[in-house]
């Protein structure tokens, strides 16, 4: 049975809300599990009050702050963001903390940027060590919603985690920002979706709901699925639709 999580900063958010009342949205969409970005723009308390009163899982939370790991002047703070970070992912019960790369750096060659973040993640790993919580970096497309960002390869984002060599840090696999770059899921995960922590699906043109675009979204996730991937599937898109229905008719899409 596939676990869908809603991204609540999207889905099952009406304007003026709160994070806790798009949790109650969820459970009483008839999902499971919820993620989010950021968590110190976050209620806590009622967070988790939402969460136990529902007993809806969090499956992911972004590892703060967001400031470039391509950047080796950033670590120290990054890292010390990263324990509280791990905090936080253990108190809600999440079990994969999302980290970006960064920018690419105007006057950094890409060898210095890549060192500089390999060598924060290894830094990284003894901190989530033990912990229960895993890493995972997000590539992201730089042809239209992440233009400068630094990692925009997949493959080149397992090829890090290959040099960390850490079982704490791995990947999100976001299969909208892949197929936008004209990635296909089977070459770049090729013998390597064990590096696979998370996975996040919208479709394209638009980042929308899946079924309303042109990515084979069902096609690659039966394959990631088929090849050894037992995580979570975030539901990380702009709904067209904000309702219950368009959820589960999107999850229908993505099961066909």
């Amino acid at each position: 049975m596939r676990r869908y999580s809603a991204c609540i900063e999207w889905l099952f958010a009406e304007e003026g809300d709160s994070i806790p009342d798009r949790i109650r949205r969820t459970h009483t969409g008839g999902l499971t599990a919820v993620e989010f970005w950021r968590w110190t723009d976050k209620d806590l308390d009622a967070v988790e009050a939402a969460l136990d009163e529902t007993d809806l899982e969090v499956t992911s939370l972004v590892a703060e702050p967001m400031i470039a790991l391509t950047d080796a002047a950033n670590r120290q703070a990054w890292l010390a963001g990263l324990a509280e970070s791990v905090a936080v992912a253990r108190r809600l019960g999440a079990p994969v903390l999302i980290a970006q790369a960064g920018d690419d750096l105007a006057g950094f060659s890409r060898e210095e940027q890549r060192r500089a973040l390999t060598e924060t993640l290894k830094v990284g790993a003894d901190i989530l060590k033990g912990s229960g919580v895993r890493l995972g970096v997000e590539p992201l497309n730089t042809r239209i919603d992440h233009i400068g960002y630094f990692l925009d390869s997949t493959r080149e984002g397992l090829d890090i985690v290959d040099d960390v060599a850490r079982p704490e840090i791995g990947i999100v696999y976001d299969i909208y920002h892949s197929a936008v770059m004209g990635e296909r899921t089977e070459d770049v995960l090729k013998d390597r979706l064990d590096r696979v922590f998370h996975v996040h699906v919208a479709d394209h043109p638009g980042r929308n709901e899946p079924g309303s675009g042109g990515i084979d979204l069902s096609h690659r996730l039966n394959w990631i699925f088929a090849n050894g991937y037992d995580g979570a599937v975030g539901l990380e898109y702009r709904p067209i639709r904000p309702c219950a229905d368009a959820v589960r008719a999107a999850i229908a899409s993505l099961d066909g």
